[in-house]
């Protein structure tokens, strides 16, 4: 039996995240209480694969699990899936309208929820919880909390009233997930796939970051995803996330990466695979597979003393 790793406890939408993968379904999930828990798992073997909250339509790029990523070598993206995002304030059994003072909340939940909240609850205050699942467990308890934002699934395993459902600002709130492994095994490509890279820039020079955005623009390979992340060792010094549309047998895409290796001090290849929303990737015919083939079949005729 295979063991999967998820930021937990139970009921958050990491746990919603892994029960949409097939391979899953059955076998033993872990609940960790942070992502570099989750990474040591996959790392030690104690886990085949993890899942980690990556970007939320909101709130952008989730930092810790980019930079867990960017420092952890070994590790691989081999799936991604999307959640959709509602939250659910609950109370004690019982409890008034008129004593919610203290509201326990995740951040990313709170700030996702603040707009409703200071509708009808003006006067609370922001208590953090370290999830989604931990914020009604705090409230179960601690008595100076009133009410907690929680997700949907969390509040099944606790004996709590539900004082509101939906209450998120943004009712088209997503959270993707990848699911990171060891595996080296690349995944076929599908033609709706993304490709994701850490690139860190060269000595800072004037264009530099126009430089290696025409890695992709020169070859027809759109981004997806480009959020910066400071490396640490010295102000003005920062890596890049990306995703790229496209697979790495993709020849537009593989070309792209070629040329970045040539031009970054570090790539970090993170994985290809298929997207979660099914889309096909759309690129401009003069990039595809056939054109870049011809192309260097011309050139090696030329080397070769072929071509005339």
């Amino acid at each position: 039996m295979r063991t999967y790793s998820y930021l937990g406890p139970v009921g958050t939408f990491t746990e919603l995240a892994l029960a949409q993968v097939p391979e899953a379904v059955g076998q033993e999930w872990k609940s960790v209480s942070n992502i570099g828990q989750a990474l040591e798992d996959v790392l030690s073997g104690s886990s085949f694969a993890a899942m980690l909250a990556i970007e939320n339509t909101v709130d952008g790029g989730v930092s810790a699990t980019q930079d867990a990523l960017a420092n952890t070598p070994g590790i691989r993206i081999v799936g991604e899936y999307l959640v959709d995002v509602n939250f659910t304030l609950v109370t004690r059994p019982g409890a008034t309208h008129e004593e919610i003072e203290v509201i326990a909340a995740h951040p990313v939940a709170y700030a996702q929820s603040r707009k409703w909240l200071e509708k009808h609850f003006p006067g609370h205050r922001h208590l953090l919880s370290t999830s989604n699942a931990q914020a009604p467990l705090d409230l179960v308890e601690t008595a100076s909390i009133d009410a907690a934002i929680a997700s949907p699934t969390a509040i099944k395993y606790y004996d709590l009233d539900v004082v509101a459902e939906n209450i998120g600002d943004n009712p088209n709130a997503q959270t993707r997930f990848v699911l990171v492994s060891k595996s080296r095994e690349l995944a076929e490509p599908t033609g709706s796939d993304k490709t994701s890279l850490i690139v860190e820039l060269p000595d800072e020079v004037p264009g530099a970051l126009q430089l290696m955005l025409e890695q992709f623009s020169t070859r027809g390979v759109n981004l997806s995803l480009i959020q910066s992340r400071p490396i640490g060792d010295a102000f003005g010094r920062y890596r890049f996330v990306i995703d790229a549309d496209g697979h790495i047998k993709d020849a537009r895409v593989s070309d792209a990466l070629l040329g970045l290796r040539r031009y970054s001090p570090n790539v970090v290849f993170l994985g290809s695979y298929p997207r979660a929303d099914g889309v096909k990737v759309d690129y401009d015919p003069r990039y595809s597979d056939e054109v870049f083939t011809d192309a260097r079949e011309w050139l090696d005729r030329i080397i070769s003393g072929e071509e005339v």
